[in-house]
């Protein structure tokens, strides 16, 4: 399970916004930051919430239910209610595709 697969294409995701996918039973937001794409879990680790219908502030990305912050970069809490940070997932651009690496 740990290869390269296709989640989306970097012309989809604008600077500054995200894209959920469901990869391998694993729901994820796909994130762009300035033209870096990251991949995170898309569940707030507090309460059930899909952190893609949330803001992004900067680097951070911001629960829609609670307000809870998470580093997009790294999956840090960086604003409670949220104490677990979140799983994040290697990310490499080949041309215009996104792809995202499911580890084991």
């Amino acid at each position: 399970m740990d290869e390269w697969r296709e989640v989306a294409s970097t012309t989809e995701i604008s600077a500054g916004q995200c894209k959920a996918v469901t990869l391998d039973g694993r729901m994820l937001a796909i994130v762009n930051l300035a033209g870096e794409f990251y991949a995170i879990d898309n569940i707030c680790t507090h309460g059930y919430a899909e952190l893609s219908d949330g803001m992004i502030l900067g680097d951070r990305i911001q629960c829609p239910l609670h307000g809870a912050q998470f580093n997009i970069r790294t999956g840090a809490v960086e604003s409670p209610p949220a104490y677990e940070p979140l799983a994040t997932y290697p990310v490499r651009v080949e041309g215009d595709v996104v792809l995202v690496r499911m580890q084991d």
